[in-house]
């Protein structure tokens, strides 16, 4: 069965200025792309998200994937959606995500729980209230909200697929899922090959190899495998290839045999 992926355009073609970076993806063979959060503010302006989506669609990809507002990830911030005090914040980025998403046909939305807080109470009382609200706002145009377990966040309280699930369970929204980062979930010592048995809830998968978070083959995760299983076990999905290369963007596609470059179409 053919797998069909997304270059992560945040974190692949960094050499290009973001705007350019869906043309990349265009020309290495890929017709979908997804981002992290695009843009320097919650609350960008028209011009900056009209850019952004122009950008997309001048290079004729889909964007398939979007995380919202997550903080400043470089300095440690792992998102919005249980930070108390941004809650504002958090519902700007959604609105922003759920308008692009309107226009570029975007139907996955990340939402990273963000990290425990000294002294902070209620915490998880305001995830269940910014996620509800989330999932709400992806409802209108058919989207699902889709929550992350990650490594190497000792704050972040999502690790394995159970916590993530366990989440969208308490909320109770039918478009909340989970995203499977198998890098993430490896390294945080998750049973790969029990994944397809949660297949119906899985609303994204993301790929890298473990240890080192690079391209396929460069570790010791056998990835097609796991993405055989899971597509088996009924996933439909984008694959999101989510992994900082160890060669240039232009060979950072040779672990993809040719013929499956063009794997891609839906």
């Amino acid at each position: 069965m053919a797998i069909h992926y997304a270059v992560n355009c945040s974190i692949l073609f960094t050499e290009l200025p973001l705007l350019q970076r869906p043309a990349a993806a265009a020309a290495a063979g890929f017709d979908a792309v997804e981002f992290w959060w695009p843009f320097p503010t919650t609350a960008p302006t028209d011009a900056e998200v009209d850019a952004f989506a122009s950008a997309v669609e001048d290079a004729g990809v889909r964007l398939t994937g979007l995380n919202v507002a997550a903080g400043d990830m470089p300095g440690g911030d792992r998102g919005l959606v249980s930070w108390p005090g941004r809650e504002a914040a958090f519902r700007d980025s959604v609105a922003v995500a759920v308008g692009l998403g309107e226009r570029l046909g975007t139907r996955v939305f990340n939402a990273l729980y963000g990290n425990r807080i000294a002294g902070a109470a209620g915490q998880d009382d305001l995830a269940d209230a910014n996620l509800a609200h989330a999932a709400s706002a992806a409802a209108r145009i058919g989207a699902t909200v889709v929550l992350e377990p990650l490594s190497g966040a000792e704050r972040y309280p999502l690790r394995t697929a159970a916590d993530a699930l366990a989440v969208a369970d308490r909320v109770g929204e039918p478009n909340l899922a989970l995203l499977a980062d198998l890098y993430h979930l490896a390294v945080n010592g998750e049973d790969l090959d029990a994944l397809p048995a949660l297949a119906a809830r899985i609303g994204h998968v993301q790929i890298a190899d473990a240890p080192g978070r690079h391209e396929p083959g460069t570790g010791s995760l056998d990835l097609r495998r796991h993405l055989d299983a899971l597509t088996d076990a009924g996933y439909t999905g984008r694959v999101g290839l989510e992994y900082a290369p160890t060669t240039t963007s232009a060979a950072a596609f040779d672990w993809l045999a040719p013929a499956r470059t063009r794997e891609l179409s839906s």
